[in-house]
């Protein structure tokens, strides 16, 4: 079954020049592609409507502040089974716990920058993607 997804290449993957080899993994997956691309400075308007489930926590404001220090790339990938497919290429949240060759265990250092965001699950994707690509949805 085909989905569609949006991945976030966060400010430290593009400060790291990181988002050729992030890209170059996810087209290489057969029967994915790349519906659309876009590198921005995310507005925090834009934010909080993305995070606002964790408005409240110890870890949103540092959130925050780190996802406006810089540009990212925001992308709604297309595939087979691709919102599982880009959880797992991403590996979990703490790099140390991510399996080598994803992207957090193979690039990732810290838990708050960890590179990159994926939708969960088709709810989250659908509403995501209307955040972001608004003529996508």
């Amino acid at each position: 079954m085909s989905q569609r997804t949006l991945v976030l290449l966060k400010p430290d993957a593009v400060r790291r020049g990181l988002v050729g080899e992030i890209i170059g993994r996810i087209e290489a997956k057969a029967g994915w592609s790349i519906a659309a691309l876009e590198l921005r400075t995310l507005e925090k308007a834009t934010l909080e409507t993305h995070y606002a489930e964790h408005e409240g926590k110890p870890f949103y404001p540092p959130l925050m502040e780190f996802m406006v220090s810089g540009p990212s790339v925001v992308l709604v990938v297309e595939g087979e089974r691709v919102i599982e497919g880009m959880r797992t290429l991403s590996g979990p949240t703490d790099p140390i716990a991510a399996a080598p060759g994803s992207i957090r265990g193979d690039f990732g250092s810290i838990v708050r920058e960890n590179l990159i965001h994926a939708s969960d699950s088709e709810e989250s994707a659908e509403r995501e993607i209307k955040i972001f690509f608004p003529s996508q949805a």
